[in-house]
């Protein structure tokens, strides 16, 4: 699971800076900078800034940084083959 990139993609999505989603969200750009490249896993607090100024569930986050190895062996195929389109949708969805 990477909390970071799903935050990543997110502020691209929204064609942000580090600096102006740091300063939106009311954190500091090297802590958003640590969280994005997974230096630093967001407490909860930071976590619902994040959630509140993207207008989306914490449980959207934790979707969307879903990763392969999260997956069982089994089930991985699987995954590879919806999980773009799930991602898709729920960026869409969240997208102002």
């Amino acid at each position: 699971m990477n909390i970071g990139n799903a935050i990543k993609e997110l502020r691209r999505e929204r064609q942000l800076s580090q600096r102006e989603l740091a300063s939106a969200s009311g954190l500091t750009q090297t802590s958003l900078s640590q969280i994005e490249s997974g230096l630093k896993r967001p407490n909860p607090g930071t976590l619902k800034k994040l959630c509140e100024f993207f207008e989306l569930p914490e449980a959207a986050i934790y979707l969307l940084a879903t990763d392969l190895s999260d997956i069982p062996k089994e089930k991985q195929t699987l995954f590879e083959d919806i999980f773009p389109n799930i991602k898709k949708v729920l960026i869409d969805m969240f997208k102002k």
